[in-house]
């Protein structure tokens, strides 16, 4: 069976109408019609497995009537028990014929709610992870969380459950208003004005009951993003002791969502009584009507007793499809969100025809010039102006200055997080912007200053480098980043799970694993961001020494702070406020005694 998937989905922007739908509106839902094309020949079989089960439902009245009428109205005992028999043989065909239909219905819509949500949830991951870090600056990752899980499950209700749901009520509604109109309309007109009285109050007190379901899960959600922040920072609050503070806290948030949710229970147990009791008042108005004019003799008990099950049939309809209507306003609003992020566009993408630049074994060339450039969440202020810088093949560059001078951004520019306002990058004399995010990002190897352990084993943590990597690779790897030993002494070896951000290791080990990791991507131009600063003397010399080893024959761009780091570079590029104020060899900037030579003052010689 075929999948949808991001990729393979026509424009989004062919498929919106031309003016934007009203928020929550039921229009917003066509949304999913990329989603639900692929599966056009399931969705027209459970359309006809829709329609087959109304139509069962709508003819069962009319065998119940074949009963009372034919088989219990005969005089003659023996023709009496024969029609009845055959009565019930139909009344069973047609109930046999609703369970299969049923069920067949059931099973196929089912299959699409939890096939288009899947494709949903995928397309949604897929386009989020293609995102720059701009997206991020103003998107919360729990947001884009909270649209994966609750404005898909929403999705699946509506596509797996509500929308058949309301199909096949709508059909045996309208079904059920035409008998009876055809049958009885004296009664049907009676009718029809009781269920209005019904329907209208129903539909105004059941808004109220959707608004404070909505704010019950305000309040759950509250409660949950108290839970998931107090938890992600257990040792601070238990080094303050904070335990009972933050029990006391997501115990009023608790208690907050459980007032809601009682009145919420409140409202919706008022709107069911009154819809109960309405509709049974009508009811029996109408079987009221019916029994007098039975007594009369203008219909018989067999037509009094379809006319009764037809309104009940509409009844239930009319009550089902007001609660499908709020279902769908909800999943509106919950794929008006899905929608907006499948929308977002990443600024920095593939160019549509790439270049790719020659691969050298002795490192690659880098070059900026006169790069300007500005975060998107600060507009105002600079991060880096006019910056220029040439770095030949296998040479080593320390990159150094203070705080917020820049120097991260360097590297963010270098993957292509961002493109700058003005200004060129190249690496390898070809232009950053020409290339394939894939090949430069390929080119590069990365250790950032917090490293980043995935939940799984030590050795898929390292092999994260080069997916195609051997478990010997991998494990020299490990050993050249002085990482094999500490992961041998593991309860399973390379094999252990190294739990959620990698809470089973120390600083400093999660440190040697994601250098093993850049090493084992061996690619030619490697990015060291504070890469030692979590290690503790002894190991720092080690990973210095493995450092060294991988910098061989590559070209390295180090951010440090550290003496031992800085003095070992061929050159050493200071940045201040966005600008390169001085570079040069550890003696020739303290022999400056400019900004370096501060610095150093500082942090180096202290």
């Amino acid at each position: 069976m075929a999948t949808s998937t991001a990729t393979s989905l026509p424009s989004r922007t062919s498929m919106l109408p031309n003016s934007p739908p009203a928020k929550g509106s039921p229009r917003s839902l066509s949304g999913l019609v990329p989603f639900l094309r692929p599966y056009s020949g399931r969705i027209g079989l459970a359309v006809l497995f829709l329609v087959m089960a109304a139509v069962a439902t709508l003819v069962f009245p009319l065998a119940l009537r074949g009963l009372i009428d034919g088989g219990m109205g005969a005089a003659d005992k023996g023709t009496q028990l024969m029609g009845l028999r055959t009565h019930f043989f139909e009344l069973f065909g047609v109930a046999a014929a609703l369970g299969l239909f049923s069920a067949g219905r059931f099973y196929t819509v089912s299959w699409l709610g939890e096939r288009v949500t899947a494709d949903i949830r995928n397309a949604v991951y897929s386009h989020v992870l293609r995102q720059s870090p701009e997206f991020f600056e103003t998107t919360q990752t729990g947001e884009v969380l909270s649209r994966l899980t609750g404005d898909t499950t929403l999705v699946q209700t509506v596509v797996g459950s509500s929308l058949s749901m309301g199909l096949r009520n709508a059909v045996m509604g309208v079904g059920a208003l035409g008998m009876l109109v055809f049958t009885n309309p004296y009664l049907m007109v009676q009718v029809l004005g009781a269920l209005l009285l019904i329907v209208a109050p129903s539909v105004w007190f059941g808004r109220r009951v959707r608004k404070l379901s909505r704010a019950s899960q305000d309040r759950v959600a509250d409660s949950s993003a108290i839970a998931a922040e107090v938890l992600n920072a257990i040792p601070v609050v238990q080094s303050y002791t904070a335990e009972d503070r933050e029990a006391a806290r997501f115990d009023r948030s608790t208690a907050d969502a459980f007032a809601i949710a009682v009145r919420r229970t409140k409202a919706r147990s008022v709107l069911v009584a009154f819809i109960i009791i309405a509709t049974s008042a009508a009811l029996l108005w109408g079987l009221y009507q019916g029994t007098q004019a039975v007594m009369r003799g203008d219909i018989s008990a067999g037509h009094l007793g379809q006319t009764v099950v037809y309104v009940i049939i509409l009844a239930s309809a009319a009550a089902v499809l007001g609660e499908v209507y709020g279902d769908l306003l909800r999943a509106a609003g919950a794929t008006e969100r899905l929608m907006e992020l499948l929308d977002s566009q990443s600024p920095v993408t593939s160019p549509s025809n790439p270049l790719a630049a020659q691969i050298t074994r002795a490192g690659s060339a880098i070059k900026f010039e006169n790069v300007t450039f500005h975060y998107p969440s600060r507009p105002t202020q600079p991060a880096l102006v006019d910056f220029s810088l040439s770095v030949e093949p296998g040479e080593t560059i320390a990159i150094v200055g203070p705080s917020g001078a820049g120097k991260s951004t360097v590297f963010q520019l270098l993957l292509r997080f961002y493109d700058p306002a003005s200004g060129r990058i190249e690496l390898d004399s070809v232009r950053t912007a020409d290339m394939s995010l894939e090949d430069l990002r390929g080119r590069i190897g990365l250790v950032p200053q917090d490293a980043v352990i995935f939940s799984t084993t030590a050795l898929e943590n390292i092999r994260y480098g080069k997916p195609d990597a051997t478990d010997e690779d991998v494990k020299a790897a490990a050993r050249a980043a002085f990482a094999h030993e500490f992961i041998s002494a593991l309860p399973e070896g390379f094999d252990t799970f190294l739990g959620e951000r990698g809470v089973r290791l120390s600083g400093g080990q999660r440190q040697r694993i994601a250098i093993a990791r850049a090493m084992l991507k061996n690619s030619p131009l490697l990015l060291l961001d504070e890469a030692t600063s979590a290690l503790d003397a002894e190991s720092e010399r080690m990973v210095q020494a493995a450092l060294e080893t991988a910098m061989k024959d590559r070209t390295t761009l180090v951010i440090a702070h550290r003496l031992a780091t800085v003095k070992k570079a061929d050159r050493i590029v200071v940045i201040d406020h966005g600008r390169i104020v001085e570079q040069g060899s550890h003696e020739q900037l303290m022999a400056a005694n400019q900004v370096y030579a501060r610095l150093a003052a500082l942090q180096f010689v202290a």
